[in-house]
């Protein structure tokens, strides 16, 4: 069995200043990062957000509006002008679920022949930890026997029903715009279920399952029990989404948080806006960048980028090529607030993973997470020469890692989690929310 190193320590100096941003020094990365999200900040958007009047920045996809002061996101009658725009936002959803529903699922041997079969591991490891480490913390708080319900926003073709199963969860809502990955992550389900009869330990968690547009539809109205009450959301590589307007990110949020309990958390992973930022500012062109597996490539003003409709093509090799959008972090926060969830954690992978490995390592090897490399194969491949100083006085010895290029991939993605705040009523009867900050 091999020996795995300490994570990828890329040669390159760009790469390892873009994985470095420790939590503690979060408000000092992130303003540094504001110098490369653009010429100018966005310091007084974000006040107009706190006010309650935002308006959306030149180049959005959504028209001038205002951020409801409520907790009801108002559905807006739509003038020539504004339905010209939601065809736009119609127009770029239905490319999203086109090509997830055209995506054809690979069998185990066709996966393992991709360049990116350790990164995709590597993702699921992260998710997997991150999915473990709220699931612990809400069963801390709660009486045995009781309930854990969980919403899979944006499931997929249900990569994620066997950490639901073995959660120990007793129910699940399955949603994913994309009809045919709904229609694939069902029969996955029911595998689970057949399986689970055969087991001397069976553990079987009722689920739904419905196919719609979590950014522009009311989940709660599609639920069995529109008052079920959630203990965790769950949106994994998707809400990046939603931040192609306004309209469209509050309808996220509001979904991820209006069925939470209090103390029940919000769980994300998502590009990072500030390192998609960085590379490009680092790039030749000044629109695009990538490797031999991935690519990004602007096709919105970005100087500075709007904070919505900040659009981008994105491609990793095999597994996606649609157009994405960048996720102004801050902006997220406020709209969170707004619904009653106050940030808990926001970590890039490079960092999640330095903090996990050491509980996570035999997951990590479990799960094929890294490649196997000698020393032989490091003197002649560019993509292992990081693992030239481990390996000194160990020739014998094998290492795990991913490439360069997929580590290059991996590290620009956060993961992020919110917490759902106790609330009170106004005389107007409006939550009022709890903040312990």
């Amino acid at each position: 069995m091999s020996e795995l190193s300490q994570g990828y320590q890329p040669t390159s100096s760009r790469l390892e200043d873009s994985s470095s941003s420790g939590d503690e020094d979060t408000d000092m990365h992130e303003s540094e990062q504001y110098q490369q999200y653009g010429n100018q900040t966005r310091q007084e958007d974000l006040k107009q957000l706190d006010t309650g009047e935002l308006e959306q920045p030149r180049g959005s996809a959504a028209p001038t509006q205002q951020l409801e002061d409520d907790n009801d996101l108002e559905w807006r009658e739509e003038t020539e002008e504004h339905s010209e725009t939601r065809q736009q936002q119609d127009g770029n959803m239905k490319v999203v679920a086109s090509h997830y529903n055209e995506l054809k699922e690979a069998g185990r041997k066709e996966r393992f022949k991709s360049r990116i079969f350790h990164m995709r591991n590597f993702n699921n490891w992260i998710k997997s930890q991150l999915i473990s480490e709220y699931l612990k913390r809400i069963q801390e708080n709660q009486r045995m026997g009781e309930p854990m319900r969980v919403l899979d926003m944006c499931c997929g073709k249900g990569g994620d029903l066997l950490k639901w199963e073995k959660a120990m969860i007793t129910y699940l809502i399955c949603t994913d715009i994309a009809e045919v990955s709904v229609e694939q992550c069902k029969k996955r389900y029911e595998d689970i279920c057949r399986r689970a009869e055969k087991s001397k330990f069976p553990h079987k968690f009722e689920a739904e399952f419905f196919a719609c547009d979590s950014t522009l539809v009311r989940l709660r109205e599609r639920f069995k029990d529109p008052s079920l009450k959630l203990n965790l959301v769950s949106c994994q590589f998707a809400f990046h989404y939603s931040f192609e307007s306004l309209t469209q990110a509050e309808c996220m949020v509001r979904n991820a948080a209006e069925c939470l309990q209090p103390g029940g958390f919000f769980i994300a992973t998502m590009p990072d806006a500030y390192e998609l930022m960085k590379r490009l500012r680092a790039s030749s062109d000044g629109r695009s960048f990538g490797n031999e597996v991935y690519n990004i490539e602007f096709v919105c003003d970005t100087n500075p980028p709007p904070l919505f409709g900040a659009k981008y093509q994105f491609h990793l090799e095999g597994v996606v090529d649609c157009p994405e959008f960048l996720v102004h972090f801050p902006t997220l926060v406020k709209l969170c607030r707004k619904y009653g969830l106050k940030l808990d954690r926001k970590t890039t992978f490079a960092d999640y993973y330095k903090e996990n490995i050491e509980k996570g390592r035999g997951l990590l090897q479990r799960m094929n997470c890294l490649d196997t490399v000698y020393a032989n194969r490091v003197g002649n491949d560019e993509q292992y020469a990081h693992l030239k100083r481990y390996m000194k006085g160990n020739s014998g010895r094998p290492y795990g890692s991913l490439t360069k290029c997929e580590w290059e991939a991996a590290t620009i993605y956060l993961v992020c989690a919110f917490r759902k705040c106790k609330n009170t009523w106004d005389a107007q009867g409006k939550p009022v929310f709890e903040f312990d900050d």
